[in-house]
């Protein structure tokens, strides 16, 4: 059963044919699922997608059992030089079937295609490149002599970044030994589907991979399952709380990448053309749909006014609207839920005395689209400079010495990301270290590589994702 196809041009939407439904994919093999079946909604157009196959615990149960057996009898036994064959093999296939992915993402999740096609495709076959290059080696990465796989691992992935963050999840834990079954979000489980027929075109062993599409509660039956030895989920902080108290007492590992809200600091020996470039970059990159978005602009004062007038500037020349035409900059947002958050928020910092600023922007009559806006006059008590917004908003704040500028950055509940913008390295190692973030990018922000560990702190959760350490996660050691 092909849930896809090639057609004829490859520049337009028909890069992609799709189907009216699609299923569950367990044991190699596509089937109904058990609970109906739910709509996959294109967010630039509000036009149904597809119809996608509603899993619930009966199918959890079917895929838990299948990556089981696939563990026991197939995945575990094989040499690790035999699992890097099929990690390469997939890698490959997906920079063969690039464009088709890119386009299906940028469709299903509303993001620009010059993102989908240059950052979250290209980056999601260098995570299988990289961890098919760690299977043989594991007893090599500093891990122990003898590092054995946990089993089957149960991962549950966020909606921002639908293939890429399968990718983080996927890759390291085939590299180790492990069989998956994974869920991708609700609103954007197309490309999971277009990854599992690439499982089966890299001839995977079946029961290796499994996808299980669904909503909160086809999740929650995975964490729960008992035969999941191994929890990786990727989301907001609330679920991950409940995850952490679901899986307390007992024997399974787990990490959690949550939510954030990252500090990007300005001082005034910055080079702004730079600063300005990365600020845009950190916080309207993917509209604001980024866990470790620079949502927070910490600018020294004696600069401040300059660095919001250059920002205002250039916002002025970012398009916002079609998803799929090259030249925009700034996508739909995911969901008529999400861009209610959105709403709600930045009506709170008005009502709480933010000043709010927005380009002229026409936006598109249908879809969920929200202008990129800026907030100057912001206090760190502004609900805008605590919770996570999870879209196209920038909150600024001032300081006037290093030190103020490390105690704003950590007065937060996340600890996720922060960036430094400034001339002085000494400077740079000097907040690196007092910084409570899990990464901190030094002028320059939202930059990702396989080979770098990423994870956060507090309420951001624990553990980390890529590199070598990424590998730990899934191995007893």
């Amino acid at each position: 059963m092909s849930l896809f196809e090639y057609a004829p041009a490859p520049e337009s939407r028909s890069v992609v044919d799709l189907k009216p439904s699609y299923g569950l994919f367990v044991d190699g093999e596509f089937a109904d699922g058990s609970a109906g079946t739910f709509k996959s909604v294109n967010p630039a157009t509000e036009e149904v997608l597809a119809e996608v196959a509603l899993a619930d615990a009966a199918d959890v149960d079917r895929a838990v059992a299948a990556a089981r057996r696939a563990y026991d009898e197939v995945w575990s036994r094989l040499p690790g030089r035999e699992r890097a064959k099929y990690l390469f093999r997939i890698a490959r296939i997906i920079q063969e079937r690039a464009r088709e992915l890119a386009v299906l993402e940028s469709l299903d999740n509303g993001k620009p295609i010059r993102e989908s096609r240059d950052v979250d495709i290209p980056l999601a076959a260098a995570h299988f490149f990289y961890y098919a290059g760690w299977a043989d080696k594991l007893p090599h990465a500093n891990l122990g002599p003898d590092p054995k796989p946990l089993g089957v691992a149960g991962q549950v992935i966020p909606w921002n970044f639908p293939l890429l963050m399968l990718a983080w999840k996927v890759a390291p834990a085939l590299a180790c030994g492990n069989t998956v079954v994974l869920k991708p979000a609700e609103t954007t489980p197309l490309t999971a589907l277009l990854f599992a027929e690439i499982c089966q075109q890299a001839d995977l062993p079946p029961g290796v991979v499994n996808i299980l599409t669904g909503a909160g509660a086809t999740g929650a039956a995975l964490v729960a399952h008992p035969g999941v030895d191994k929890v990786a989920f990727t989301g907001s902080t609330e679920v991950g709380r409940q995850i952490a108290k679901q899986v307390a007492g007992t024997s399974k590992k787990v990490t959690l990448e949550l939510g954030g809200k990252a500090a990007n600091l300005v001082f005034d020996d910055a080079p702004l053309e730079q600063a300005i470039e990365g600020i845009v970059d950190g916080i309207f990159f993917n509209q604001g749909h980024v866990c470790c978005a620079g949502s927070r602009l910490l600018v020294q004062e004696s600069v401040a006014e300059e660095v919001v007038d250059r920002l205002r500037e250039r916002m002025r020349t970012l398009r916002v609207g079609d998803p799929l035409d090259k030249n925009t900059d700034i996508g739909a947002i995911n969901s008529a839920e999400q861009l209610a958050r959105i709403r709600t928020l930045t009506e709170a910092g008005e009502a709480e005395g933010a000043t709010r600023w927005s380009p002229p922007c026409e936006l598109p009559e249908r879809g969920f689209f929200f202008a990129p806006t800026v907030f100057t006059g912001v206090s760190q008590a502004h609900r805008i400079a605590r919770e996570e917004i999870f879209g196209p908003v920038l909150s600024v704040l001032t300081f006037r010495t290093p030190a103020e500028a490390v105690e704003k950055a950590n007065n937060t509940a996340y600890g996720l990301s922060a960036g430094v913008w400034t001339d002085k390295g000494s400077r740079i190692l000097w907040l690196a270290q007092r910084m409570r973030a899990g990464v901190v990018w030094a002028n320059t922000f939202n930059r990702f590589d396989p080979t770098s560990p990423f994870g956060g702190y507090k309420e951001s959760g624990y553990g980390r994702e890529g590199g070598r350490h990424g590998l730990e996660a899934y191995l007893d050691v």
